[in-house]
């Protein structure tokens, strides 16, 4: 059965898809041949609820980014793999830090899981949080992953801001951090983001979606043990997945001997 209101949205944003620019009233009825009141009434719609703009001031309409929005959310919400929910439990017992889950969101990463800290000063990150992907640990263990291509074509539509003493304030900045942590062995921030705030992030690939394994507290504990930490998460991800993993799966990255993590 063919709802033919729903029908009539999804021509709608294939028409503007196919077309590439703006169009009025008059444009869509004529193309698909719908009454001018129908349309009127569905660009209206779309309208008020922050779906199309007037980006010329002209009647003529164009789809909002709220759609990406929208489509970056649900693909980001969907379920996480169990063997990643098992690493981070183990990773909270061990470390007793903060441990989150992210994935790539636009230019954020949204936490998808999040396990606190049991100490009364922790890293009080939450579930649907967004973070600056170009500017953190997690971020640049999910671009390490990316097409040389795909990482640029992000990076371009990155407005740098200084939010830390460790912000990489350029397109160069964040390569090279990335290539730091590849050649560690892992990822780590601080006060990159958030000031007085360390963490140490490392990438896994399941269902060849990448995702940011993280650990983070406050800066004054976590740097003198990062190193302890990267190794813990080493290990962890060994236990999963198995001994080789990082070093068959995740490209690039350095896995360094045990006493050398």
């Amino acid at each position: 059965m063919l709802v033919r209101q729903v029908a009539n949205v999804l021509d709608l944003l294939e028409f503007f898809a196919d077309r590439g620019k703006p169009a009025s009233l008059a444009e869509v009825s004529q193309h698909f041949g719908w009454p001018r009141s129908s349309t009127f009434n569905l660009l209206s719609t779309l309208s008020g609820r922050g779906f199309l703009f007037e980006p010329e001031g002209r009647g003529r309409f164009y789809p909002t980014p709220r759609w990406l929005s929208l489509a970056q959310a649900i693909v980001a919400a969907e379920p996480l793999p169990e063997s990643l929910l098992r690493i981070a439990r183990d990773l909270a017992e061990r470390t007793g830090e903060t441990v989150c889950v992210g994935a790539a969101a636009g230019t954020s990463v949204v936490f998808l899981e999040v396990i606190h800290s049991a100490a009364r000063v922790r890293y009080a990150a939450e579930v649907g949080q967004r973070i600056p992907i170009h500017a953190t640990a997690s971020g640049h263990s999910i671009i390490s992953q990316w097409p040389e291509n795909q990482r640029a074509a992000l990076l371009r539509k990155v407005e740098f801001e200084r939010y830390g003493s460790g912000t990489p304030m350029s397109v160069e900045a964040v390569e090279d951090q990335i290539r730091a942590g590849l050649h560690r062995g892992w990822f780590r921030s601080a006060s990159n983001y958030s000031i007085d705030l360390g963490g140490v992030s490392l990438p896994i690939v399941e269902s060849d979606r990448v995702y940011a394994l993280t650990v983070a507290g406050p800066l004054n504990r976590m740097e003198a043990v990062m190193p302890e930490i990267a190794r813990q998460m080493h290990e962890a991800i060994g236990r999963q997945f198995g001994p080789d993993y990082l070093k068959t799966r995740i490209k690039g990255l350095t896995v360094p001997p045990r006493d050398t993590i």
